[in-house]
């Protein structure tokens, strides 16, 4: 059995797409705990909003390191690392806040560590994935992404179950029991096959790969897509509850849960028609209906057309992060692991922007969540401004 399975590259595609689910478990189970942390520490909304800035930043500063080292040290010793940060962080969520003085430093310390395993999870896994000699890789560049969508839901789902049947107070017994996935992922990696990227071809040095003005359109493209995609999931949970007034389960259900099964959706769609696709045009009325979806989440009194707005904003997003990924490699041939370690670090820029944006925002308007989501329609539509020059430049040449 364990010689079929290191000669055997789709357990390594397996290894990955439950890598994408611990990605979704480290950035989406805190969220559903901000107004838990406020009840139960006293954290403002401006210090929640810390907490998102610290992931992303921490993953922002991974995805900049790697680059430089992921070639030298190996993608298999690396990705292990990831699954063992992302384990020990969960674990240190349950604990460290009872045992610090502060207990937000107690949740610092863990967002550093499970931010940690997140940032080299999202360096590693799509160069893996483009590195493994099976066919129609843009189809399993999509199904990839599409699996932190559905880790996104589950983590809803089981978690909302969990706190209905044991009690939200319990939520440190759920953190040891995600804890376990990335355990166990880590032991797969350590059987499954890993090629390297640039077995196939050097890739662009870093200094090359900057110099090409390519490149800066596409990481404008990531830094909308990432504050695109979290501004709205970060907060969905709390914007639901507090900002709409339904309960926690209908709010979690209809919001974030929608969200990230509609995203899903639209990666799977992705997927499966990439190649009939013009990923231009297909990008940019994406752009337009998540611009709808925030004005619709932010404006709407009705609760109801507030959580279709969350739910919609899902399906929008859901093609920015691996299209833009799919447009890099289609414009900068030889990019390689510097371009895939750029990329993620300018999603993670906008992971921490988009959603630190709204949070602020709501702090400075007295807690109101909605003034802080209406402020995130810059992103969208910087990225609608940014592909309708990309498309009118191609069309010119």
């Amino acid at each position: 059995m364990k010689s079929r399975i290191k000669e055997n590259y789709n357990h390594t595609l397996y290894a990955c797409f439950i890598g994408y689910i611990i990605q979704a478990i480290v950035n989406n189970f805190v969220p559903l705990l901000f107004l838990t942390f406020q009840r139960e520490y006293g954290i403002s909304l401006e210090k929640i909003s810390l907490l998102i800035t610290l992931n992303f930043g921490v993953q922002l500063l991974v995805d900049f390191l790697a680059a430089g080292f992921t070639d030298r040290i190996g993608y298999r010793i690396c990705v292990i690392a990831a699954q063992l940060f992302s384990c020990t962080g969960l674990l240190a969520l349950a604990f460290l806040p009872e045992l610090m003085p502060d207990p937000f430093f107690g949740l610092l310390c863990a967002g550093i560590i499970y931010a940690i395993g997140g940032g080299l999870i999202e360096v590693l896994i799509s160069p893996i994935v483009e590195s493994c000699p099976t066919r129609r890789k843009k189809a399993a560049m999509g199904l990839l992404h599409s699996f932190y969508c559905w880790g996104h839901a589950a983590v809803i789902l089981i978690s909302t179950l969990f706190f209905a049947v044991f009690g939200i107070q319990n939520w440190r017994t759920l953190a040891c029991i995600w804890a376990a996935i990335p355990l166990l992922n880590a032991l797969y990696f350590t059987q499954v096959p890993i090629a390297s990227l640039n077995e196939e071809g050097a890739g662009m040095t870093i200094a090359a790969l900057l110099k090409t003005r390519m490149f800066w359109f596409m990481i404008v493209l990531m830094v909308c897509a990432g504050a695109c995609e979290q501004g709205i999931s970060q907060w969905a949970s709390a914007f639901a509850e507090s900002s709409l007034n339904v309960s926690k389960t209908v709010g979690d259900l209809a919001g974030p849960c929608a969200f990230a099964v509609l995203m899903g959706l639209s990666r799977i769609i992705y997927a499966k028609f990439s190649e009939q696709l013009s990923l231009y045009h297909y990008m940019f009325w994406c752009g337009l209906l998540c611009l709808i979806s925030y004005l619709l989440a932010s404006l709407a009194s009705n609760p109801i057309l507030g959580l279709a707005g969350c739910a919609l904003c899902g399906l929008s997003v859901g093609v920015m992060w691996p299209g833009t990924f799919s447009l890099s490699s289609r414009n900068i041939p030889g990019g390689g692991t510097a371009m895939f370690a750029f990329l993620a670090l300018a999603g993670d820029v906008g992971c921490a922007g988009g959603p630190t944006l709204v949070g602020f925002i709501s702090g400075q308007a007295g807690g109101n969540i909605k003034t802080g989501v209406l402020t995130g329609i810059v992103f969208p539509l910087l990225l609608i401004s940014t592909l309708l020059f990309l498309m009118k430049n191609r069309r010119a040449g």
